[in-house]
């Protein structure tokens, strides 16, 4: 049964997360204007790139928070989740830093944040459903931007700005892809979870913390490493948008290179 739910004034973004559109918007204003290989164009894809990253993981943990308010968690609003603040949703390095800097050395699309949830209330559809409400943000942005790129951004104008888009929605593919693998601590295992007899679940438990640093791990060896891209770009290639504008954007976004 679910609780009374909260008062719909609960949903407010706050000051810090529209800064980080303002970036993202701003780096995208820099490489709209920028010309290939200039120092301007790295450094507008670079604010595009990893600005609009956060965006994305702010409204994958808000999706989740979201869902379980409306089904009657009401703790999500104490606790700040529904603000979409990225510094409300676990510790700020290792939900927005880490993520970030997974996405500079080797371009992977690592889930980030994670609200506490009273997932106790629901029952197991419900409990899917929330789970699933972050990755569907993913799938939903990578869908929308790749629609955008593919409509308006393969006549060769502004190609700064739309490889570092395109980079952008190659991470948004990716993190879809991971977050729906079933490994604990990950969306798609918390999606099973609750259909699982209670003594794999216990026995699954202790693996929680240690499920994504080993996912980590495995994508950074060579022979996993490519299989993995290789499925990613064959997705992203899907909306047929070429890869290459995602691998430009990349070199575009790793200024340092």
């Amino acid at each position: 049964m679910n609780l009374p739910r909260a008062r719909t004034t609960a949903v407010r973004p706050s000051p810090v997360f529209l800064l980080v559109v303002a970036i993202a918007v701003a780096g995208g204003v820099l490489a709209w204007r920028a010309e290939r290989e200039s120092a301007l164009g790295h450094a507008g894809v670079f604010l595009l790139v990893v600005a609009g990253w956060v965006v994305t993981l702010c409204l994958h943990e808000f999706a989740h928070a979201y869902t379980a308010w409306r089904h009657g968690d009401t703790d999500v609003e104490v606790r700040g989740y529904l603000t979409l603040n990225p510094l409300k949703y676990s510790h700020p390095l290792l939900s927005i830093g880490l993520p970030v800097l997974f996405i500079a050395l080797g371009g992977i699309g690592l889930p980030g944040g994670a609200v506490y949830l009273r997932t106790g209330l629901f029952p197991p559809k419900v409990q899917a459903r929330v789970s699933l409400a972050g990755p569907a943000v993913n799938l939903a942005s990578a869908i929308v931007l790749l629609v955008v790129i593919r409509w308006f951004g393969l006549g060769g104008d502004h190609l700064v700005f739309w490889t570092g888009l395109s980079f952008l929605a190659f991470l948004q593919v990716m993190a879809t892809v991971l977050n729906l693998l079933p490994v604990p601590g990950l969306d798609g295992y918390a999606a099973l979870e609750p259909f699982l007899p209670p003594r794999t679940r216990r026995s699954v438990d202790q693996f929680k913390p240690y499920g994504l640093l080993i996912l980590v791990a495995l994508l950074f060896v060579p022979s996993i490493n490519v299989v993995f891209f290789d499925v990613i770009y064959r997705l992203f290639e899907l909306s047929g948008v070429p890869e290459i504008y995602a691998q430009y954007g990349n070199y575009l976004m790793r200024f340092w290179l």
